[in-house]
C-alpha cells in the first residue's frame, strides 16, 4: 500500500497469523487480511496517527500480546512516560493509558491527571484489586465524579453469572452504550476475573454511566486475595457493582474504567471468543480516534472457546453425564424387553 511518501507492506504473514496453543503443542491460526489491508489504507493515507501514552513507574503490567497487537493494527501510536520524571502530561497526548499498576500515584500525579481530564483529556484506567496496599489515589479520581471504589474482590453467588466453578470470574451484564453496541448485537459474554466494584452516585461535576455490572445478588469480599470462603461475611459489602464505567467529564474530557487488571489477558481473551479484546478496543478507540476508520477484527480458522455460565456448565455435565446416559440405558431395556415378549421368550 503506497501514498505519496508513505507506504506499508503486508506480508503472508499478516494475513493469515498464526500463534502458538502450548497447551495443545499446535497452532492457531486467524484470516486477518480484511484487516490487514484496512489499516494499512489508513495508514498511508493519514500522516498523523493517534498519540497514546502509556503510564510507567508504578509497577504497570506489560501490555497483553493480542491486545498489543490491535492497538497497531488501529494505527495508535504507543510511548510510555512517567508523570513523576516529566511533571506533565505530553501536550500531543490523545490519551493516556494505565495499564494494571500494582502501587497507588501520589497526590501530585493524581492532581495532575485529574487536571488533564477536567481540561479535555481522555483517559483509560485498567486497575484492580492489588495483593498489597490499595490505590487510594488514583481511585479518588472517580470519587471526583461521583463513583465510589468499594473494597475487596467482587465475587456472583448466582451461579448462572460466573464461570469455571469460580466465583470471582465474572460473566456480567453488558450494558447498552456505543462501546458496547456491537458485543450487545452479536450476544457475547465478557469474561471480568478478579474485580474491584464500583458504585455510581449523583453528581453535578460529570456524567458516568455503566459498561458492565454485576448481579443485585454479588458482594464484595473485603478480605481481598486473603479470602477463604466465597461464602458472604460480616463486614463483607452488597452490590450490585458497576465493573466498567464511563465518565463524561468537562470540556469534552472522559474516562474509561475497567476494575479488573486481567481481563486482557490472552487467556481470557481466548475464553470470551474475542469479546474482553473486542471490548478494550472499542474503548480505546473511542477515546483516541475523533473519524474512526472501519476496521475488521481477526476471524479463527480453527475454533473458538464457548463461554457459559457455572450453572449451564453443570447442567450440561448432568444431562451428559446422567440423564442421556441413562435413557439410553433404559431405551435399550425397553427394546430387548418388547423383542423377548414378541419372540415368546416370557
Amino acid at each position: 500500500m503506497e501514498s505519496g511518501k508513505r507506504s506499508r507492506y503486508i506480508s503472508y504473514n499478516d494475513i493469515y497469523v498464526q500463534k502458538a496453543d502450548m497447551a495443545s503443542y499446535s497452532y492457531e491460526t486467524s484470516f486477518d487480511g480484511e484487516s490487514a489491508v484496512t489499516s494499512a489504507i489508513d495508514y498511508v493515507v493519514n500522516e498523523e496517527q493517534p498519540q497514546l501514552y502509556i503510564t510507567e513507574g508504578h509497577g504497570e503490567e506489560e501490555l497483553p500480546d493480542s491486545f498489543a497487537n490491535q492497538i497497531e493494527k488501529e494505527n495508535i501510536e504507543t510511548s510510555t512516560f512517567s508523570l513523576l520524571t516529566t511533571g506533565s502530561v505530553p501536550e500531543e497526548a490523545d490519551c493516556i493509558l494505565m495499564y494494571a499498576p500494582q502501587s497507588d500515584i501520589s497526590f501530585k500525579e493524581k492532581k495532575l491527571l485529574a487536571d488533564y481530564v477536567s481540561d479535555g483529556g481522555k483517559l483509560m484506567v485498567i486497575a484492580g484489586p492489588v495483593q498489597k496496599g490499595n490505590l487510594k489515589n488514583l481511585c479518588s479520581l472517580l470519587a471526583d465524579y461521583g463513583v465510589e471504589s468499594t473494597k475487596g474482590i467482587v465475587v456472583e453467588s448466582d451461579r448462572s453469572r460466573y464461570a469455571f466453578q469460580a466465583p470471582y470470574v465474572l460473566l456480567p451484564e453488558i450494558q447498552e452504550n456505543e462501546i458496547t453496541e456491537p458485543l450487545i448485537k452479536e450476544n457475547y459474554y465478557v469474561i471480568m476475573p478478579v474485580s474491584q466494584g464500583m458504585v455510581i452516585k449523583d453528581t453535578n461535576t460529570g456524567s458516568a454511566s455503566s459498561l458492565l455490572s454485576a448481579s443485585d445478588t454479588s458482594f464484595s469480599k473485603i478480605k481481598g486475595y486473603n479470602l477463604k470462603s466465597y461464602e458472604k461475611e460480616d463486614g463483607d459489602i452488597d452490590g450490585p457493582f458497576s465493573l466498567a464505567v464511563s465518565i463524561e467529564c468537562n470540556n469534552n474530557g472522559q474516562i474509561i474504567w475497567f476494575s479488573s487488571s486481567d481481563f486482557l489477558e490472552d487467556k481470557y481473551n481466548a475464553y470470551s471468543s474475542g469479546a474482553n479484546l473486542d471490548l478494550g478496543i472499542n474503548a480505546l478507540s473511542s477515546l483516541t480516534v475523533e473519524n474512526k476508520a472501519a476496521t475488521i477484527r481477526s476471524k479463527p480458522l480453527n475454533y473458538n472457546y464457548l463461554a457459559i455460565s457455572d450453572s449451564a456448565s453443570s447442567m450440561l455435565k448432568i444431562l451428559m453425564i446422567g440423564v442421556l446416559p441413562l435413557a439410553y440405558i433404559g431405551t435399550g431395556c425397553l427394546v430387548i424387553l418388547k423383542r423377548r415378549q414378541k419372540n415368546g421368550a416370557y
